[in-house]
């Protein structure tokens, strides 16, 4: 068997596998369904039902129709490679050679597609930025990781606005939040919720000593529509506090700047984006709605887990990543074990390989964090 049979059976495989993790059968059955109903003449009767039938056949339809392409290609291909290889025509062996590569491209994106297609992946996002343990560290940790999002999302083309940001008293950061903007955001950055943990010859310790510290980053959706939550203003603890940075003479000398903590569940949220803090609460209680939305979906549990721990710790044995800056350089995913010894690289901006393969590391279906809770405990290069 030559090197491309070999791997167009590979591909196979994995369309084969592909189809039966989306289940093919029943969404061509689905879409037979759909278009015979479509055939009958009163279907446009109801005008609002007849939209969303059309708009749920489209969402089958991107997955089935470059499935079913890809299907035929990977067969068709296979086909006229073998009688090409009989026949030792190494012109169009060379020709199926190229189109075996592109076949596998495909499949990639393919694979990237489903793993975006999730309830909230086209929404925005609310991207929060903490630091956990680690002192000034992890408070300078933060504003590098404020530094590395941001190098990331303006280079991706997403808009990036900061809703909240407070200064640490030393240096870095004791409070972030972004409105992130874009195709698919809270698809892509849903990778990055969880711990992150730095080690690095801490430039705020005398001895200059390796130092270990963590930030966290939160990822909230903005919702359009918060379901059935409903939010009680007696459970609402409401400051104001005058704003930080930027933002105009008016805005650092007034109380403009809101928090609000939801005292049942213990979430907060800030916003100091806006001159009014009228303006200011309508945006941290939008962005509370969508906190609370997701709290109450449990497909999303083990992922507030893996940010905050059992008992809210942002520190050893809940990170997600690390990232090592002596003595050697490595960015090590635990989740997916994917890893760049280009570290500097990453903190510039270059994450969308640690993105692709969190995507891919889900589309498998894997929930079982325990493999990458053992690596947490110690994963030092």
């Amino acid at each position: 068997m030559s090197e491309w049979s070999d791997r167009l059976d590979r591909l196979g495989a994995k369309v084969a596998a592909f189809a039966t993790l989306v289940d093919i059968p029943g969404k061509s059955s689905e879409i037979a369904r759909i278009e015979a109903r479509m055939a009958e003449g009163d279907f446009w009767e109801d005008p609002k039902r007849a939209q969303e039938t059309v708009t749920g056949l489209k969402a089958i339809k991107l997955v089935y129709e470059p499935w079913a392409a890809l299907d035929r290609g990977v067969k068709d291909t296979r086909e006229m490679l073998a009688l090409a290889e009989a026949d030792r025509d190494q012109l169009t062996i060379d020709e199926l050679a190229a189109e075996t590569a592109r076949l596998e491209k495909s499949y990639d994106q393919l694979e990237l597609k489903l793993a975006l297609s999730g309830k909230y992946d086209a929404c925005d996002v609310y991207m929060t930025i903490k630091p956990g343990v680690g002192g000034t560290d992890a408070s300078d940790w933060a504003e590098m990781m404020y530094r590395m999002y941001n190098a990331y999302l303006t280079r991706n083309g997403f808009s990036v606005e900061v809703v909240d940001m407070l200064p640490d008293e030393i240096a870095g950061l004791k409070n972030c939040t972004l409105l992130v903007r874009g195709t698919n955001a809270y698809g892509y950055l849903k990778s990055e919720m969880g711990t992150h943990r730095l080690v690095r010859m801490s430039p705020f310790n005398a001895d200059g000593k390796r130092q270990t510290s963590f930030a966290a980053v939160e990822i909230t959706p903005e919702i359009a529509e918060v379901g059935d939550v409903k939010i009680d203003e007696k459970d609402l603890k409401i400051d104001t506090y005058r704003a930080s940075g930027a933002g105009g003479q008016f805005v650092n000398k007034t109380d403009s700047a809101i928090r609000i903590t939801h005292v049942p569940t213990g979430v907060v949220v800030t916003c100091q984006i806006q001159r009014s803090q009228q303006q200011n609460r309508g945006t941290a209680m939008k962005m509370l709605a969508a906190k609370l939305q997701q709290l109450a979906e449990s497909e999303r549990l083990d992922e507030l887990k893996d940010l905050k721990g059992e008992r809210g710790t942002i520190g050893w044995g809940y990170q997600i990543r690390s990232y090592f800056l002596q003595p050697t350089q490595m960015v090590k995913d635990l989740r997916t074990r994917h890893e760049n010894s280009q570290a500097f690289q990453v903190l510039d901006g270059d994450l969308q390989p640690f993105i692709d393969a969190y995507l891919r590391w889900r589309l498998g279906g894997s929930k079982d964090m325990k493999a990458a809770n053992r690596d947490r405990e110690d994963e030092t290069p």
